[in-house]
């Protein structure tokens, strides 16, 4: 009979092999490479369990003295067992979804994971969410973004915080204040799933990342970045890309010099600047995209400032990215990977209020209600006849046609970029998959909160609430099973694709989402009955098509 002494060594060895136990209260050990990480076990809504592990610092970000510098530095080791029953502090911001300042913490470089399984050769799918928030607010945090329903397929789930606004995007044209330290972040993120996400259980080269509005842009801009390449496998792009204006930085020197004169410094340099920006509270460093705007950009396009700039190329310093995105694209200098992109049907709905409160001043300068990237490279002239075009095409624009603004706000902020994105891309034989999501359910809840909540469309963001259970959609969820298995379709979709690379694998759907190809232009409706369709919107794509083609830039095809 083995003694008791011997069965401990017995359990104690099975315990290090494994790498992970439960003890009486059902906590689980994993140990990463910077140390033992303690997790919890946690309840889906549907009564079944899994393994989460929040908090984990992936990366340290730079502060003091080295505030703004756009590389984060390596996480350090710990020792003892690291607590990761909760989040770690969200990134230093001003949220604008709730009007108010979050001091958080500069130290806010965390990533969260949610497993079914801690076997090593578990080999399961891997997805990463990088949250939205116009790239100034928001994190990874599941009181927004929750395992529940992407879980129940199988797959692991892992979100991320990174450094926002100022604190995150401030770019001088310095060496060590080049821009997009954001972007750095979440390649870091990636670099550190890649190396440990096995201890969970995950496949790590089954790495799917996806994000919705900033975070689709991040994940197209991560497609073409040389710091991120080898990092992730496939790529899902909700309702954005970084070929969108709002995505893309410009004169970001003078924004900075602009800041700090909000702020109270009349800096002479950039050596001053950033001593005096470096001296500041970092609450005091958020909110200051709008502050910061020329009295041109409060009027044309989104209110998205400190985002990813294109760097100057350095010896030492690796650019996250160094040429226009459209051109990376056009000269195919971006990885190939397949790649689910799309957008709701009513993106606009959500800014429909903001726009109303300008048109004033856009009706008397049409040339406003052209895109920044059109209006950079072609004559006033020209750009106020194509302001004139864009009124005529769309109708009356004024706050008693809402469903004019939906669409021209849709159109030129999120469906035409969408499309150019898809069309360049799949020139490039890469296996492209779009969709145009149109439910409209209980679940749509922006635009359940919105002052247009009456006109067709889904609302920028609603698509979300179809793949994430939180406070907002508890109440539908628990009273509409219906309601429930939509969102279980839906999230099978994008759950097949990252196991598969192909969202419609087994045919469950009674239908197949065909891939786009650059003559044909398919896309998926997703909506009570599924289907496939031929370009999308197409008279009005085909609109902006014309004027960007006129403007002399690259265009559906060219």
């Amino acid at each position: 009979m083995v003694g008791t002494k011997a069965i401990f060594r017995i359990l104690a060895y099975l315990i290090l092999t494994a790498e992970c136990y439960h003890s009486k209260e059902q906590k689980p050990l994993v140990t990463v490479s910077e140390g033992k990480l303690r997790g919890t076990v946690e309840k889906i809504y549907d009564g079944s369990s899994y393994f989460s592990f929040k908090g984990i610092p992936y990366a340290e970000a730079p502060v003091g003295a080295h505030r703004f510098q756009s590389q984060p530095l390596p996480p350090r080791n710990w020792h003892g067992v690291r607590d990761a029953s909760k989040h770690g502090p969200v990134c230093t911001q001003y949220d604008f979804t709730i009007s108010q300042y979050i001091e958080g913490s500069e130290q806010c470089l965390f990533v969260n994971v949610y497993t079914k399984s801690l076997k090593a050769d578990a080999k399961i799918p891997v997805m990463v969410f990088i949250h939205g928030g116009s790239y100034m607010s928001g994190s990874g945090n599941s009181d927004t973004f929750s395992p529940d329903l992407l879980l129940e397929h199988n797959v692991i789930l892992v979100t991320i915080n990174y450094r926002l606004e100022l604190l995150g995007f401030l770019a001088v044209d310095s060496h060590d204040v080049p821009g997009s330290g954001g972007m750095k972040d979440t390649v870091e993120a990636l670099r550190w799933i890649k190396k440990n996400i096995a201890k969970f259980g995950g496949d790590p080269d089954n790495i799917t990342i996806f994000g919705e509005s900033s975070g689709a842009s991040s994940v197209t801009y991560l497609m073409m970045s040389p710091s991120a390449h080898g990092l992730f496998n496939k790529v899902i792009a909700q309702s954005g890309t970084c070929f969108e204006d709002w995505a893309q930085a410009r004169n970001m020197k003078e924004r900075a010099f602009r800041a700090a004169k909000v702020l109270g410094k009349d800096a002479k340099n950039v050596g001053e600047l950033l001593d005096f920006l470096r001296s500041v509270p970092s609450l005091n460093l958020t909110n200051l995209t709008e502050k910061t705007m020329s009295e041109e950009e409060k009027y044309r396009g989104l209110p998205e400032q400190f985002v990813p700039v294109i760097e100057e190329k350095s010896t030492d310093v690796e650019p996250f990215i160094d040429e226009d995105p459209v051109q990376k694209v056009v000269k195919g200098k971006i990885n190939k990977m397949p790649i689910i992109l799309g957008y709701n049907s009513g993106e606009g709905i959500s800014i429909i209020t903001e726009e109303i409160k300008k048109l004033d001043v856009k009706n008397n300068n049409v040339s406003l209600f052209v895109p920044r990237s059109i209006v950079e490279v072609v004559s006033k002239e020209k750009a106020l006849k194509f302001g004139r075009r864009i009124q005529s095409f769309y109708g009356s624009i004024n706050k008693d046609n809402p469903e004019v603004i939906r669409d021209i706000l849709t159109d030129a902020n999120f469906a035409y970029n969408t499309h150019r994105f898809a069309y360049l891309y799949s020139k490039l034989n890469a296996p492209v998959y779009m969709y145009r999501f149109n439910y409209e359910t209980d679940l749509n809840i922006i635009k359940k909160y919105s002052s247009f909540k009456d006109i067709p469309g889904v609302s920028h963001a609603d698509d979300l609430f179809y793949l994430f259970y939180n406070n907002l959609n508890k109440e539908v969820y628990d009273n509409q099973p219906k309601l429930r298995d939509i969102a279980h379709e839906v999230t099978k979709l994008w759950t097949d694709f990252a196991k598969h690379g192909n969202p419609t694998p087994d045919g469950s759907f009674g239908v197949a989402w065909q891939p786009y190809t650059p003559s044909g232009k398919e896309y998926f409706n997703i909506q009570e009955n599924y289907s496939n369709g031929k370009y999308a919107d197409k008279d009005r794509i085909e609109f902006w098509n014309q004027i960007y083609k006129e403007a002399g830039l690259p265009y559906i095809g060219q």
